[in-house]
């Protein structure tokens, strides 16, 4: 069977899978964005406890293994009365452990921001959320996205983890196809090529953009 007549036969329990992916990048990518906001600011906060709770969160799922944390979402939290559909138990397990990272980055990015807006804001007797919501929040975006960028990415090549758990992915396609055709590399040669081109040809892309537009919006604030 040559490449092309590959394709012609496979292509639409491929695009299923790719469609799946781009659903689990999805989910997580929101999750993970929910998460660092709340528990980047939960380590800015003046109180103890919420710093040490956001700190036991952060280093709990940096330090432990994605792989295991996907496990004990699908199949360890059923034994404690919680269950969760394969699909959702990926994007909880993503979203929680890339949050933790993005967490990291939101806070540092917040204190990245210059000094005097902090002061600024203080003198106009903006309350704490007000400032944090009208002045230094949007000014992390130029700081923000580029590190956020780059962890989205490695989002998108770990949702390949959820295979592991029966979701039906794009890698969860190839090992079938692989498993009945032994077509190794027109199977896993093609996932390399798919996850290549969702990386380099629409994600990529689409946080250039972001980066261009905060950095633009930056200039019309500071110009006016």
């Amino acid at each position: 069977m040559s490449y092309f007549e590959f394709i012609a036969t496979y292509l639409p329990k491929l695009l299923q899978g790719t469609v799946n992916t781009g659903l689990v990048m999805l989910g997580a990518t929101l999750l993970a964005i929910s998460v660092s906001l709340v528990f980047g600011l939960m380590r800015l906060s003046r109180s103890r406890v919420s710093q040490v709770l956001a700190t036991i969160y952060i280093e709990f799922f940096r330090g432990t293994s994605l792989l295991v944390q996907l496990y004990w979402v699908y199949y360890v939290l059923p034994l404690m009365g919680v269950s969760f559909t394969a699909m959702t138990s990926g994007i909880l397990a993503l979203g929680l452990n890339f949050g933790a990272y993005g967490a990291e980055i939101f806070r540092g990015s917040v204190q990245a921001v210059p000094r005097a807006q902090w002061e600024a804001a203080l003198a106009l007797n903006m309350s704490p959320m007000l400032r944090m919501r009208r002045i230094i929040i949007p000014q992390t975006f130029p700081i923000l996205l580029p590190p956020a960028a780059n962890l989205t990415v490695e989002l998108l090549k770990a949702t390949a983890l959820v295979a592991l758990i029966s979701v039906v992915d794009l890698m969860f396609v190839a090992k079938q196809i692989n498993a009945t055709t032994w077509m190794s590399a027109q199977a896993f040669g093609t996932a390399l090529l798919v996850y290549y081109a969702m990386a380099r040809f629409v994600l990529t892309p689409f946080l250039r953009w972001l980066e261009v537009l905060a950095a633009r919006k930056m200039g019309q604030d500071q110009g006016s």
